[in-house]
């Protein structure tokens, strides 16, 4: 991964740690909010991403290609992978159990993605700093140990549940809930 010096952890960085009360190792992640294009089952033309962790500190997803994504013919548009990238980080971030934001996301392609094809995903993060959360990503074509097509290194940053109650939809906060909003 082509990595900026913005996406790399400084040497004091710490690595999570599965938290008391997370998600058990082999739990499915819900989403983020039932419209998110990434994660929501209710949006129409979503990736409808669901992912789970294997051990409470990195997650897997899978997302299948279909024709609302492509961008060339008969291949996935490389805003849509990046996207997805986007969405499996920020599932992994629901495992710190605190609200992130993206801050800052790199994308490498690596091999063009057909329509049709399911993108196997996987997110880690590389350390912690303060508020700052430096993770990567990765996209294999077919099957979890398949060609990598895709690859992305991100900084997410920790924000208040204020955050998106100025500038998104607070009622839609209040009507889905997570736990982990809540948590001091």
């Amino acid at each position: 991964m082509t990595r900026s010096a913005l996406t790399t952890p400084p040497p004091d960085a710490v690595l999570p740690r599965p938290l008391p009360g997370g998600p058990a190792p082999g739990a499915t992640l819900g989403s983020h909010y039932s419209g998110c294009f990434g994660c929501g089952e209710d949006h129409p033309t979503g990736l409808r991403l669901t992912a789970v962790t294997p051990d409470g500190v990195t997650v897997v997803a899978t997302f299948t290609v279909g024709t609302a994504h492509q961008g060339a013919p008969g291949l996935a548009h490389g805003g849509v992978l990046a996207t997805a990238m986007d969405e499996v980080i920020g599932m992994l971030v629901w495992l710190f159990q605190r609200p992130y934001v993206t801050a800052r996301l790199e994308t490498d392609y690596l091999a063009p993605v057909p329509v049709g094809t399911v993108l196997h995903m996987r997110a880690w993060c590389n350390g912690m700093s303060g508020r700052k959360a430096y993770l990567e990503a990765e996209g294999r074509i077919g099957s979890p140990d398949g060609p990598v097509a895709v690859r992305a290194a991100a900084l997410f940053i920790e924000v208040g549940m204020e955050h998106f109650a100025e500038h998104g939809d607070a009622q839609a906060i209040i009507d889905e809930h997570h736990e982990y909003e809540v948590n001091p």
